[in-house]
């Protein structure tokens, strides 16, 4: 699929974020790793031997390397350097757009929620606007048709608590509102270059 003339990888949907978090600071851990010259094999059998996340089992410790892992991968190995000379705020956008990548749905839910939220000026987000992008896919998609109202409801608590911790909405009990982000400078060049111009319209609601 093209979106803004950008060629942007377009994952099967997956449901799978219903057994995942935002983990930014596992994120920033493997990055911090890699950086130093570490494979991600390396990683990989650190967390085994080491449990670098603390998970409560060797079954979770697993779980958060691969998704991490996963989400590193997405992007080019150029964003190490720039991500840990960022602060925090650019560093949890570099996170989100990893897992915006890693997870199509996930991305279709801020390209298509939030960023026209963005677009025609508003800036809440209502349990009901999650509820009607869910139903548009199970309208469009075979696989998602078949998901129940209970993974539905995991999934959109999980997208709001990624985007919660990604410091792109706040933590009202009801309508989130919507904190458009501004961009530091050196993460809109980086997604320039590798164009991913896409990512930088989902997140500031642009056209």
């Amino acid at each position: 699929m093209r979106r803004n003339n950008l060629q942007i990888e377009r994952r099967e949907y997956s449901a799978g974020a219903v057994k995942m978090s935002f983990w930014f600071m596992e994120f920033r851990k493997v990055v911090g790793l890699l950086a130093s010259g570490k494979s991600f094999d390396e990683v990989r059998k650190l967390n085994r031997e080491e449990n670098l996340f603390s998970a409560p089992t060797m079954l979770r410790a697993n779980q958060i390397y691969s998704t991490v892992s996963g989400r590193i991968k997405m992007l080019d190995e150029s964003f190490y350097q720039i991500f840990l000379a960022s602060d925090l705020a650019t560093q949890k956008l570099f996170a989100l757009v990893a897992a915006m990548a890693y997870d199509t749905l996930f991305f279709d839910f801020v390209y298509e929620v939030i960023r026209e939220k963005m677009i025609i000026g508003s800036n809440q987000l209502a349990d009901s606007d999650v509820r009607i992008f869910f139903k548009n896919k199970q309208q469009q998609n075979d696989k998602v048709a078949v998901w129940t109202d209970v993974t539905l409801t995991r999934l959109g608590r999980c997208y709001k608590t990624m985007l919660y911790e990604a410091g792109m909405i706040d933590k009202a009990k009801e309508d989130r509102r919507i904190l458009k982000p501004i961009l530091d400078s050196k993460i809109q060049q980086w997604l320039e270059e590798h164009d991913m111009v896409v990512f930088i319209n989902a997140l500031t609601g642009v056209r």
